[in-house]
């Protein structure tokens, strides 16, 4: 059976929402992509969204559109995330990023590496489902 956070892996956007320090919620549509029990998300190092799952690793996501609207009927799912910068994650994420979304992530890869962007320059986002209720 696959959990609901995996169950996302098809979709073409995502809502992450995350929370800041006062409790003000900050949704942003990402791309994601599974490996193995997560989704993965690939953001630059010093975005907003990096610092809110520090402190706050509980984010909800739901199936939108690219500017971030939710689709109708679409469940918010509740998830953990974590922050990952080793070579081995951006690996894994480069991948499943790649075979799912081909040319669009290739050339967005171009355009960082034209405009200087190194690839250390950016982490992982790992996506899991809450662990079970005892």
């Amino acid at each position: 059976m696959t959990d609901p956070v995996t169950a996302l892996a098809d979709e073409q956007y995502v809502l992450l929402t995350t929370t800041r320090r006062s409790g003000v919620a900050v949704p942003t549509p990402v791309w994601v992509a599974r490996h193995d029990d997560a989704l993965l998300v690939t953001t630059g190092a010093e975005a907003g969204k990096v610092k809110r799952v520090r402190h706050t690793p509980r984010v909800t996501l739901r199936a939108c559109d690219r500017v971030g609207r939710p689709l109708d009927g679409a469940p918010v799912i509740e998830a953990l995330a974590s922050v990952h910068d080793d070579d081995e994650s951006r690996a894994h994420l480069d991948a499943a990023l790649s075979a799912k979304y081909g040319v669009q992530y290739a050339a967005i890869r171009a355009m960082g590496r034209l405009r200087g962007r190194a690839a250390s320059s950016s982490v992982v986002l790992r996506l899991v489902a809450l662990p079970p209720l005892n």
